[in-house]
């Protein structure tokens, strides 16, 4: 019995509807941006291993600065106790960071660095004796996928079975081009009700939706309102920062920082699971006093895991280096040639492009995770060597920083040859499998 097989027997995978699904491709070894199976097939890694990959697979110096904290300290309780690589990760990323942010705190993961982010602004409003109830999110959000992050996403078939279990929230068009008055309008009618604690956003790209994405202007009026109505907003980095739309977060972009930002994804390379979530003095300061039922009850197992965080650390060191930020300007100039030379061709719609995350719509009906469509351009991408998640009829790039040129013109060129199966003159045949998203 081969490593696929013996996978099918223990192993449930995410997003996968296992009685239909293929044999997983079993992934020996990853180098740079290429992924190596068990086969001897290579494939270029054009999602970053679902976002999460910055500086490519087995980078050297990640792996030697984990591997000296590993005979350091591998683990500490975070409660009572500190060690030095949270501090120097949390006073590096504060000098990336707006400049309103001045406290961190660690979690694991996107998900729970979202539950942190609303747990810290409905808490501040009942620290400060006037509680609020209602959070405002985008019609078409995606936060993550434990309950507090589900709620403020979009409802959907992914959430339907736990509808009656998710609190309210008030969602609000996503401001695309021609819809921005529209989305303002709507945010100020909510402001204007009372009772808004805090307004949660992917700031200028929404991910899961489509990599849907608005202007820093619109986004700055928004959050104006959120400073008038006194709403506290939640910028959810974990797809967005670390230089993903061409700056280190893209509430780089704005005026108006948020108060509350969360992190992670990218914020160890790729390398181990780890989330923060960033926030205000005011915030903070909420929270401290004599009555210790105003603390802030939260916490997870591996907080602040040393490892995680000499992980980050030597992202953190990589991604500011010149030859990175030459990169991340290089892999922009290439997606926004790619953009312009191919947005009118026949059976694409549009093509979209933020920093490093370029997105390709077919012009196809089938926009339902669950359409063949998807499941075949999947399947066309494998065979041409690249590693691509199509969202329904929406095929995105968001590689590592390291990928070379002529990785990219391999990616580049499968996207086009999507035409072709999209349009019906290149008969492919439907994968038997369901992925169903990112």
């Amino acid at each position: 019995m081969n490593l696929a097989e013996r996978d099918q027997h223990v192993i449930w995978h995410p997003y996968t509807q296992m009685k239909t699904a293929a044999l997983p491709i079993p992934i020996v070894r990853g180098e740079g941006a290429v992924l190596y199976a068990q086969d001897g097939r290579a494939y270029i890694d054009a999602v970053a291993s679902w976002w999460v990959n910055l500086h490519g697979h087995a980078h050297p110096y990640i792996v030697r600065k984990v591997a000296e904290q590993l005979q350091t300290l591998e683990h500490v309780i975070f409660a009572g106790f500190t060690h030095a690589p949270a501090v120097e990760l949390a006073e590096r990323l504060l000098q990336l960071l707006p400049q309103n942010q001045r406290r961190m705190f660690y979690s694991d993961n996107g998900s729970t660095a979202v539950e942190v982010a609303l747990k810290m602004a409905i808490q501040y409003w009942n620290n400060l004796g006037t509680p609020k109830k209602k959070v405002i999110a985008f019609r078409d959000s995606y936060h993550g996928d434990t309950f507090g992050a589900m709620a403020v996403s979009a409802r959907s078939t992914f959430t339907a079975p736990f509808w009656p279990y998710l609190f309210e929230v008030e969602f609000v068009d996503v401001p695309v081009s021609g819809k921005e008055e529209e989305t303002v309008k709507q945010l100020e009618a909510y402001a204007l009700g009372g009772d808004v604690a805090a307004f949660i956003y992917e700031p200028l790209v929404l991910g899961t939706a489509g990599m849907v994405m608005y202007t820093p202007e619109v986004l700055d009026k928004l959050l104006q309102i959120c400073r008038q109505h006194n709403i506290l907003a939640i910028a959810d980095e974990v797809m967005t920062g670390f230089g993903r739309t061409g700056r280190h977060f893209a509430s780089n972009f704005v005026q108006h920082g948020p108060d509350i930002v969360c992190m992670s994804k990218g914020l160890t390379g790729g390398t181990m699971a780890l989330g923060l979530t960033s926030c205000s003095e005011a915030i903070y300061e909420a929270f401290l006093h004599d009555d210790k039922s105003k603390t802030l009850f939260h916490g997870h197992s591996y907080t602040a895991n040393p490892v995680a965080c000499a992980a980050g650390l030597a992202s953190l060191d990589l991604l500011l280096q010149e030859e990175t930020q030459a990169s991340i300007s290089r892999i922009c100039s290439r997606h926004a040639d790619f953009a312009a030379r191919n947005k009118s061709l026949p059976y694409i719609r549009e093509v979209r492009q933020q920093g490093t995350i370029l997105a390709v719509e077919f012009q196809d009906s089938t926009t339902s995770y669950f359409s063949d469509l998807r499941d075949t351009l999947y399947s066309f991408a494998l065979d041409q060597g690249v590693v691509l998640r199509p969202l329904g009829n929406i095929i995105y790039i968001i590689p590592p920083y390291c990928i070379t040129d002529g990785q990219l013109d391999q990616v580049y060129k499968t996207i086009l040859g999507m035409q072709e199966v999209v349009s019906g003159d290149r008969p492919y045949p439907r994968p038997d499998q369901t992925m169903l998203h990112d």
